[in-house]
C-alpha cells in the first residue's frame, strides 16, 4: 500500500487555533480517506484520523443521541444520568467521546502516514505565502487597469 496523493486544506492562520489543516489521503490511486486533521499538540504537529462522536440510544424512542446529551433530539425525553457519560472535565476523558472511523493498525503504518501528511502540510505552508503575495499583486494590477479604463 502506498500513499499516492495528499491534499492539504489549510485552516485560518490564527495562532490560538490548534487545528492547522484538513487532509485527504489517497492510497494506491483507488482508496480515499477524508477529514484527516493536522493538529498542533504540546509536543508538535501530529495527524488525527477521522472520528465521530459516540452515541447512545434514547430509552423511550431509540433515537441515537450524542454522548453526554441531557435530552433526546427526537422526542425531547430526559436522558437518565446512568445512560449519559459521567461529567468529564479533563481533555483526556473528552477524547474517549470520539471513535476513529479509519485508522492505521500498526505503528509502522501510522508513522508512514504521518510522515507523508506532515511533508505535504509543510510544502503547503511554504507555498501559501507565495500564493497570497501573487493574488494581492494581481488584485493591485486589476485595480490599476480598472482606473485607466
Amino acid at each position: 500500500m502506498e500513499v499516492t496523493e495528499v491534499r492539504v486544506f489549510l485552516r485560518n492562520k490564527d495562532s490560538n487555533k490548534k487545528l492547522k489543516a484538513y487532509v485527504t489521503i489517497t492510497f494506491d490511486n483507488c482508496f480515499v480517506i477524508r477529514d484527516v486533521k493536522v493538529i498542533e499538540g504540546s509536543k508538535g504537529l501530529f495527524v488525527a484520523m477521522p472520528s465521530s462522536k459516540m452515541k447512545i440510544a434514547c430509552p423511550k424512542c431509540a433515537h441515537r443521541n450524542v454522548l453526554r446529551s441531557k435530552y433526546c433530539n427526537q422526542c425531547s425525553a430526559i436522558l437518565e444520568q446512568q445512560s449519559r457519560a459521567p461529567v468529564m472535565s479533563t481533555d483526556e476523558n473528552r477524547q474517549n467521546e470520539h471513535k476513529d472511523i479509519a485508522h492505521p493498525i500498526t505503528p509502522d503504518c501510522r508513522e508512514y502516514i504521518q510522515k507523508k501528511v506532515l511533508e505535504a502540510y509543510e510544502q503547503e505552508v511554504r507555498k501559501a505565502p507565495l500564493e497570497h503575495a501573487a493574488s494581492s499583486n494581481s488584485s493591485e494590477f486589476d485595480e490599476a487597469v480598472d482606473e485607466e479604463i
